[in-house]
């Protein structure tokens, strides 16, 4: 059963309510297109049917999950964790509260593994802080002659991760454990990374849905580079010759991870933007 706080009056009294009355009372607290989405989902009804039908009653049940669907979305709360799925390179991935939801930056770093790879037959992929495993899954279905380890020290984003492996039927070995601590005496061709960059004092944790997702995904607690020099200072010993290693980071910490990488020794060190032209991946090679 829905909790009706006292804001509910935009929302019509009577118990016969259409999905255009529905639409249209969300739309007065959230996005419309967040209103549209929460609707569909809650009703199982496709976008062109609710333009078509929009006099159809909804029902009860359906009524009760969107109602407390919106009231949680105005609150704030990601509309991923709300479905409990988000889409991530045209693939549904399962997403909790325990992960991070996908977003299309880490896309460049799935787009540059593959890069790193040419001409390596079975090649040994490792993810590192896997979360809900939309690299590792990707990685494992667009080069499937890699094979992809992925570590997380979460067992409750493993699970997800491996709920989704399972689902989208990517051959994925999942460790638990803190970055490396699981792969003694283990090397790669390629590592990759999207680990905690953000700083403890950024402004933007508090805002855009942050304060919902995984803090200890999101920042290292410090200054936002701790997990990237723990990463970086640790692949030397689990990557093979020429292996590489590729990190996710922010916007103003390109510099500085390549900075990171020429001091362990690595070569070749570059960072490549997003599609909004910001430093988004930097990597290079033993």
């Amino acid at each position: 059963m829905s909790i009706r706080p006292s804001n509910w009056r935009n929302w019509p009294s009577s118990n016969d309510m259409t999905l255009g009355e529905a639409l249209a009372a969300a739309r007065q607290r959230i996005d419309r297109l967040d209103a549209r989405l929460l609707l569909q989902y809650a009703t199982g009804c496709t976008h062109a049917e609710l333009l078509a039908r929009p006099e159809t009653l909804l029902g009860t049940s359906a009524r009760a999950q969107f109602e407390n669907w919106v009231e949680r979305r105005a609150g704030g709360e990601p509309l991923a964790y709300l479905v409990g799925e988000a889409e991530f390179r045209g693939r549904v991935f399962q997403v909790s509260p325990a992960v991070l939801i996908p977003r299309p930056d880490t896309e460049v770093l799935v787009e540059q593994a593959p890069l790193r790879l040419h001409g390596k037959e079975s090649p040994a992929v490792l993810d590192l802080g896997t979360g809900s495993g939309i690299v590792a899954v990707s990685l494992a279905l667009e080069y499937p002659s890699a094979r992809v380890v992925a570590v997380d020290i979460s067992a409750a984003a493993l699970t997800v991760a491996a709920s989704n492996a399972g689902r989208l039927g990517a051959d994925v070995e999942f460790l638990a454990g803190d970055w490396y601590a699981p792969l003694a005496g283990r090397r790669f061709d390629l590592i990759v990374a999207n680990p905690p960059y953000i700083a403890a004092d950024d402004p933007h944790l508090a805002g855009d849905g942050l304060p919902f997702e995984p803090q200890g995904a999101l920042t290292d607690g410090g200054d936002g580079l701790d997990c990237l020099r723990r990463i970086v200072a640790g692949a030397v010993a689990h990557l093979r010759p020429g292996g590489w290693l590729l990190l996710e980071h922010g916007h103003e910490q390109g510099a500085a991870c390549r900075n990171l990488l020429s001091a362990a020794g690595f070569q070749a060190a570059f960072t490549h933007p997003d599609l909004a032209g910001s430093d988004r991946v930097s990597g290079a090679h033993l």
